[in-house]
């Protein structure tokens, strides 16, 4: 059970950190100007929707792996607890999975617009 906490957290942990690098990258300044928000290309704005994508779905990832973690750590055995929790649990790999899909995601929908 220890064992199992600390794994969610380390994978939480890495989480942030690759969420806060990513958001750090996306948000920087590269031309120095103030109208660093306007896109140039179809392309520019289809990398941030995939940008921002990726990033909201770690974090609900992230939240749902948060959850089923605690959820099992409180059952206490309990059948029916510990099954919302798997629920939980199985809900975070999902986005996680998605998180990685994302950006074919994009890439598909980018050249059916473009």
């Amino acid at each position: 059970m220890t064992a199992g906490l600390a794994a969610t957290a380390m994978l939480v942990a890495l989480t942030s950190l690759i969420v806060g690098v990513d958001a750090t990258a996306a948000l920087a300044d590269p031309g120095g100007s103030v109208g660093y928000l306007a896109a140039e290309s179809v392309q520019q704005v289809v990398e941030r929707i995939r940008a921002w994508l990726v990033g909201i779905l770690i974090a609900v990832a992230t939240l749902f792996l948060t959850i089923g973690g605690l959820r099992y750590i409180a059952a206490d055995g309990d059948p029916g607890e510990v099954e919302k929790a798997k629920s939980a649990l199985r809900s975070a790999a999902l986005g996680y999975g998605l998180a990685l899909l994302a950006p074919l995601f994009v890439t598909i929908v980018g050249q059916w617009v473009a």
